[in-house]
């Protein structure tokens, strides 16, 4: 890469870290989330949400299970207004649900909304000032104390206007550009605004230490949020709150190691819509903490619909290989792959195990509302025995013998090749049908009758090429005797009759499907299957079905 002596680190880090928070494993409770997908998340939109699909939004995150929502930025203007007073005139905000409104340390901005919010029962008025040494070199061109002064001075503001309007609801404060701020400016201009407005533990104040734009690892930030957290004052009665954006990738382990580091809430987006490369995606850190045993605190129990509804207000697309939430996230297209997530769900069938460690699946699809049958084993050219065979069972209720299964893995992976795409679970199963199935391309079976005089005697009605025959033989029992038929009247070679046989589960109608093989001169085996409500006709049909595939070979 050229110019690389242009850039350098910007951020500040913390002197001698106490990294307390590298002691912990994992998070053990979820923290407060609070979406800003109808304020951060929908001015990042290339067409901004109309008032109706930002009441429709407003509508999945409440289902959600959001308690705090931020629903933009009244004072800036109409569309944002109108918003937020349809939300409180038509009485849509559950009683249990806080809205958030974000505004600058400016009077006829602040002043403006709490206008806005003008009969709301819950709020939190989120105030924010720039403390970054760019942004005070470069946008304000202003000393430290001028900063400090924007920040006390909004802070008095909010006391004020609260009072005259008689109104008690919960403050938010944001050093903006946090991580570009050198943490014990950071912490003075926080504990400033702590001051004035003075905490208790009955009325909390929510310090937001925001990743507005991501200029460190991960390890970095969680040093400055456990600095913060450690020198905070009224820390028994401030909510520590986080806002990473995804400028480097690592949003979501941004907010990880900020929890891990003391933080108590989160705020972020579904699915990590943001300003440039987004925000903290929620739905990944609350199923990362499901998949290791935590209640996230939020049902997403129905991801499609969830998917569909952002996609339309939104007008973004859910990427295939987004976490947890894509089409594909939990598609196994690999032969190796689909081997072991088949033999791990028959695993856990046959041990009754009630934790989830299915390899490659890191929680079960199911409960994020995802199909088996279309959304794990997908079947394609790189597609193995495992992953077929599991489906045909999975999806229609074929228990292939072992062998079979390899044989049967190969006839469709070659139909796929040939195909040049993927094959859905129904052309899966007609592939089986249509290769294996009651087969009759030149020995068609008419009729049959058994009789024992002692041993098992077998009369069989045939068509061969249009011409019906009847074939008789003997054999220990009825298979050996219909087997014996073919090989003494007809010529056709074959030894090592095998065969398997099970009930089909699903279907409108009890049926039975028998799986045999027949072994060639050459050693190569020969595989057919036959279906009948009549387990005999059944173990007939696939006799008659390998003995027509082995005249085709």
């Amino acid at each position: 890469m050229k110019n690389i002596s242009k850039y350098a680190p910007q951020f500040f880090p913390i002197e001698k870290p106490q990294m307390k928070w590298a002691q912990k494993n994992r998070i053990e409770k979820a923290p407060i989330w609070c979406s800003v997908d109808l304020r951060d998340g929908n001015q990042a939109l290339i067409i901004p949400m109309s008032l109706e699909e930002k009441l429709e939004f407003f509508e999945l995150l409440v289902k959600v299970g959001f308690k705090e929502i931020e629903v933009g930025f009244p004072a800036a203007s109409e569309t944002e207004y109108a918003f937020l007073r349809a939300l409180i005139d038509r009485k849509l905000i559950p009683d249990d649900v806080t809205v958030q409104v974000l505004t600058q340390s400016r009077e006829h901005i602040i002043r403006k909304t709490f206008e806005a919010l003008d009969g709301c029962k819950n709020a939190i008025v989120h105030l924010y000032n720039s403390t970054s040494l760019a942004q005070r070199e470069q946008v304000f061109r202003k000393s430290k104390e001028e900063i400090m002064k924007i920040a006390t001075d909004g802070a008095e503001l909010f006391d004020r206007i609260a009072k005259e309007t008689g109104t008690n609801y919960r403050y938010e404060y944001s050093p903006e550009s946090f991580t570009g701020t050198e943490p014990e400016f950071a912490l003075e201009v926080c504990n400033a605004v702590l001051d004035i407005w003075k905490p208790t533990p009955d009325k909390k104040v929510i310090i937001n230490l925001p990743v507005t734009v991501e200029l460190s690892s991960p390890h970095v930030y969680a040093n400055q949020v456990e600095y913060m957290c450690d020198n905070l004052k009224y820390r028994d009665s401030v909510v520590v709150s986080l806002h990473p954006h995804n400028d480097r990738g690592c949003a979501v382990a941004d907010a990880e190691l900020g929890v891990l580091a003391g933080a108590d809430r989160i705020e972020g987006t579904l699915f990590g819509n943001g300003e440039r490369t987004g925000n903290a995606d929620i739905v990944t850190l609350a199923l990362n903490m499901y998949a290791q045993g935590v209640d996230p605190k939020l049902d997403l129990t129905n991801m499609p619909k969830i998917c569909e509804l952002y996609e339309r207000v939104t007008r973004m697309q859910v990427y295939d290989r987004q976490p947890y939430a894509g089409k594909l996230v939990f598609a196994a297209f690999s032969g190796s792959h689909q081997d072991a997530i088949a033999k791990g769900m028959h695993f856990r069938e046959e041990k009754g195990c009630d934790t989830w460690t299915v390899p490659y699946l890191p929680i079960d699809p199911g409960d994020v509302g995802r199909e088996y049958e279309t959304d794990v084993i997908r079947i394609n050219s790189q597609s193995g025995k495992g992953g077929i065979g599991y489906l045909l069972e999975h999806s229609f209720g074929y228990v292939l013998p072992a062998k079979m299964r390899e044989e049967v893995g190969y006839t469709v992976k070659s139909v796929s090749d040939h195909a040049h795409r993927e094959l859905s679970p129904q052309e899966v199963l007609d592939v089986f049908t249509e290769t294996y199935v009651n087969i009759n391309t030149h020995i068609k079976l008419i009729d049959y009758h058994f009789e024992r005089k002692p041993q098992m005697t077998v009369t069989l009605t045939v068509e061969i090429e249009g011409e019906q025959k009847t074939l008789t033989a003997t054999g220990n029992g009825r298979l050996d005797a219909v087997s014996n038929a073919v090989k003494e009247q007809l010529g056709i070679e074959f030894s090592k009759l095998t065969y398997e046989e099970h009930a089909l589960t699903m279907g409108s109608s009890a049926q039975a499907i028998t799986y045999v093989s027949i072994t060639l001169e050459d050693g190569r085996k020969v595989w057919g299957a036959g279906i009948s409500e009549d387990i005999i006709a059944s173990s007939i049909n696939a006799l008659f079905s390998a003995v027509n595939r082995r005249i085709d070979k």
